[in-house]
């Protein structure tokens, strides 16, 4: 059996304010961030001290808030900053034209492709942006085969840092959920982490959105 800790970056001013930060505003964490960062890496530490784990792997996204996020749990479970993995199929949502809006100001720029986006979050991409589906695309490719090699050894552990709709994502499609769902229906905080086993028979999902105290 192998864990995979699927995490939300800390916090940023975007997401404290509640603006839309995907691909093209590299932003960092901001210093309550940074500090919830490192209680999200003591917390993974404490559940892996329950769990007979030999081989670790920590992967990013290449965004700064992953990568500061990352380092962060890397530290707290001695893993050298060398060996984190950062891989670009695990960015966040590209939100085009959207980028650094709040959802109102989204609405009033583009009142009837922001209701069908929120209608159907999944198949409805955002103005020279991506669709739900295309953030599944690439994610999941980059996700399954950690999940494989999870699968296949005993005593694996795999933490992933990474953005709020491809946690949503991957857990809507690990629950059964309708896609077009995986906003409405599923929740990822900043530095919330998601527990998930695999083994010879289907996944266990054993948390869901732990926020450390």
């Amino acid at each position: 059996m192998g864990s995979l800790f699927l995490v939300r970056h800390a916090t940023t001013e975007a997401s404290r304010t509640g603006r839309m930060l995907g691909q093209r505003i590299d932003a960092p964490l901001t210093p309550d961030g940074v500090e919830l960062a490192r209680r999200t890496g003591r917390a993974i530490a404490d559940e892996l001290q329950a769990l007979p784990h030999q081989v670790l792997r920590v992967l990013s996204s290449p965004a700064r808030r992953c990568r500061e996020t990352a380092a962060a749990i890397a530290d707290a479970l001695r893993v050298p900053d060398a060996q984190v993995e950062e891989d670009p199929r695990l960015w966040e949502i590209d939100y085009g034209r959207w980028e650094g809006l709040t959802a109102d100001e989204a609405m009033a720029r583009d009142g009837e492709l922001r209701r069908a986006y929120a209608a159907d979050p999944y198949a409805v991409r955002m103005p020279d942006g991506e669709s739900g589906r295309d953030v599944r695309e690439r994610a999941f490719a980059a996700l399954l085969p950690v999940e494989r090699w999870l699968a296949e050894g005993r005593g694996r552990a795999a933490v992933v840092v990474t953005h709020n709709h491809v946690v949503r994502l991957r857990l809507a499609a690990l629950l059964g959920i309708p896609m077009r769902d995986y906003r409405r229906r599923i929740v990822a905080d900043p530095g919330a982490y998601s527990l998930v086993t695999f083994g010879s028979r289907e996944p266990v999902i054993r948390r869901v959105n732990v926020l450390p105290r």
